[in-house]
């Protein structure tokens, strides 16, 4: 029994120390790198008792601080667990009960899992969302063109379940890679609904059917993921250029890129709010802009994240967003693609952003949609595109 207290006791002061400054997996790592006396199981008990907090603690926030912990376990966890069932087996009794039977045992419902509830754009199914909130999504891979068969033998011969759906790979969330995959050369780590960003394109591929290669410009870079995409949906013709606002990001960026094995003709840093850099001459037949937004369609794959979210930050992203839309737009070519794109559920930064650009830019929307990932075990992806 005091094994599992002191795990309780552990994740509470971890918890009190953590402030939001930095992704938790982060902080707990570096937690307990300077204090040693943990083992491998220990870690990752109390390392599971922290975001299963986190996924629940608005909910609960009515509990005791021990309860917030042992109500947490109760409603994440589908089988019986040891830590619950030695302090709390009224409750670990019940763990296989259905979630609604669960929640109203705990006092709540579905809609207090998520705090912002009055910001989700219509086109959110509220319920489940919110319960999507308890879920720890999957791990997804994305095949490179002609590679899906080895990918499917290197996972099966080293016994990792998956479930395999054209060039995407669905494996549990705590899958171990390793040097299984030479990973962007022979696949991307990247989740299914990123993967579906781009399928305007792959549904019509008549909007980008030309000899030479296209001129695109994926201006809010990051990691370079939807680069990568665009690549692979167009066969490598593409004329690539990217920005970002942060260097380093840019030269992680820049990294990947080569070594997806895909050529870079130009790279800057920009803060796209303040405007195109005038050293920036070219116009572009494609555009993507994965604009930077509260991230709150990956909230269940980072529940820390809804922990210390402010609210008023939703306004400031769109402001950030409507900016850095008009800005690239302008680059557009006649009859070219620009691809809007943020990984939230907030209307603010995906409808209202999407009919500013169709009032303010004089393009016209040809395609919107969300990639609804919270059935799915993924995240949850706004996308719309413009053409002028």
């Amino acid at each position: 029994m005091s094994r599992h207290h002191s795990h309780i006791s552990s994740a509470r002061q971890i918890l009190k120390l953590y402030k939001g400054d930095e992704p938790f997996v982060h902080f707990v790592r570096k937690y307990f790198s300077e204090n040693k006396k943990y083992g491998s199981k220990d870690r990752k008990t109390i390392s599971s008792l922290c975001y299963q907090f986190f996924r629940t603690a608005h909910a609960l926030e009515h509990k005791s601080e021990d309860d917030k912990l042992l109500y947490a376990i109760f409603l994440c966890e589908q089988r019986s667990n040891e830590l619950l069932h030695a302090i709390r087996p009224d409750l670990d009794d019940k763990i296989t009960l259905p979630l609604k039977e669960k929640l109203g045992i705990s006092g709540i419902s579905a809609d207090d899992l998520f705090p912002f509830n009055s910001e989700l754009s219509s086109e959110i199914d509220k319920t489940a969302f919110n319960l999507s909130m308890l879920v720890q999504p999957s791990l997804f891979l994305r095949s490179r063109p002609g590679k899906r068969t080895l990918i499917q033998e290197k996972l099966s011969a080293a016994g990792i379940p998956f479930v395999n759906y054209e060039d995407s790979f669905e494996l549990p969330s705590a899958s171990k890679l390793g040097d299984l995959i030479t990973l962007n050369r022979q696949a991307v780590i990247q989740d299914y609904s990123s993967q579906q960003v781009l399928n305007f394109i792959k549904e019509n591929p008549a909007v980008v059917t030309r000899g030479d290669a296209l001129t695109v410009w994926d201006c809010c870079a990051a990691s370079g993921g939807k680069s990568i995409l665009l690549n692979d949906r167009v066969s490598g013709r593409i004329k690539l250029t990217v920005s970002d606002i942060r260097k380093n990001i840019l030269l992680n960026c820049k990294e990947r890129l080569r070594s997806a094995g895909i050529n870079i003709h130009n790279d800057f840093i920009a803060d796209l709010v303040q405007g195109v850099p005038p050293e920036l001459a070219d116009n572009f037949d494609i555009i993507i802009c994965d604009a930077p937004c509260s991230g709150s369609g990956t909230w269940g794959r980072s529940p820390e994240q809804f922990s210390y979210f402010d609210l008023k930050d939703v306004e400031k992203y769109h402001l950030r967003q409507t900016s850095i839309a008009l800005h690239a737009f302008s680059r557009l070519i006649a009859k070219g693609l620009f691809i809007y794109i943020t990984c939230s559920v907030f209307e603010k930064e995906n409808e209202q952003v999407t009919e500013y650009i169709s009032a303010v830019s004089g393009g016209t929307l040809l395609f919107e949609h969300y990639y609804r990932g919270y059935n799915s075990k993924a995240d949850t992806l706004y996308v719309s595109v413009f053409t002028k």
